[in-house]
């Protein structure tokens, strides 16, 4: 934990510094364990400097006691205050990371892909065109030669545009503005296995929770296709209580397991990052289960 007079946060008081070093914040739990030993032996010391009548002397441990408990009070409110300046701070930066994805998405979708688009068309059209010419009678070597260039230009463009397209896909999938449920129901006509859609959306989700919920069902269901064999699978997505749940079942054969280098250990990762957790059961012969569960808000 960062001390409290980091870049940006108020100057510390003069008894915040007499009383709490900086380098105390390097190992906040073993300082603050140690402070409460100190504490409760002061109170004992305390206790038996009164038991035996010595309380002008008891007055200095019990003073101590007070002085460091109270330090460690503030310390942990200190703590829970920097921890909410965190949080709003990764919200802040979920937001316009899925905000800036958007305005990619949209750049490549109104600039290289629509001029893909019109390079793709003319060339269409003066292919037609020496094709006519080609026909007629007036071919020769070199148009039959401009003819060939034309046509292969012509494909380059059409294999650009649809590269374009998926990049813009892999970078926000537009039909996500349409609605989480929305892009779901898709997701599941598109997949190799029949998948059974369930929904219970009554509010919408931050952007950026909505995409990584995306992405992680659209992970899950390629998994599903790939590796487990599977007849049916079953896509269940609930917004309740503050939460996003994501679950993916299918009757496959089971087995899977969260590898350091696989694509489930990502999407844990993934979903980390915004306080989710990802949760799988899969025993041998199925079925396999995988949760998702994430905060309706970044």
């Amino acid at each position: 934990m960062p001390p409290p007079a980091a870049n940006g946060t108020p100057p510390r008081s003069i008894l915040e510094r007499i009383l709490i070093r900086r380098w105390e914040y390097r190992h906040a739990h073993a300082w603050m364990a140690f402070r409460m030993i100190a504490g409760m032996w002061n109170v004992i010391l305390g206790i038996l400097l009164v038991a035996y009548g010595f309380y002008w002397i008891a007055a200095a441990p019990l003073a101590g006691a007070v002085l460091i408990f109270w330090t460690a009070y503030y310390i942990q409110g200190h703590a829970a205050d920097r921890v909410r300046e965190l949080e709003q701070s990764r919200t802040h930066l979920v937001d316009d990371a899925a905000a800036r994805l958007r305005r990619i998405e949209r750049d490549l979708h109104d600039g290289p892909q629509a001029q893909m688009v019109a390079v793709a068309m003319k060339l269409g059209l003066a292919r037609e065109k020496l094709t006519g010419a080609a026909a007629a009678g007036s071919a020769s070597t070199e148009l039959a030669r401009a003819l060939e260039l034309v046509e292969a230009a012509h494909r380059g463009a059409k294999e650009a545009i649809e590269e374009l397209r998926e990049l813009a896909r892999g970078i926000h999938p537009s039909v996500l503005d349409h609605g989480l449920g929305t892009a779901l129901s898709t997701l599941a006509a598109r997949s190799g296995v029949p998948v059974e859609l369930v929904t219970d959306l009554p509010e919408r989700s931050s952007a950026a929770i909505e995409t990584i919920a995306y992405f992680c069902a659209a992970e899950l269901i390629t998994n599903v296709a790939k590796h487990s064999g599977a007849r049916r699978a079953t896509l269940e997505v609930v917004n309740a209580a503050g939460r996003l749940r994501v679950r993916v079942s299918d009757d496959g054969c089971g087995g899977a397991r969260v590898e350091a280098s696989g694509g489930l250990a990502g999407l844990a990762e993934r979903v980390r990052t915004v306080d989710g957790r990802l949760q799988l059961t899969s025993p041998r012969h199925g079925p396999t289960v995988v949760t998702v569960d994430l905060p309706a808000r970044a």
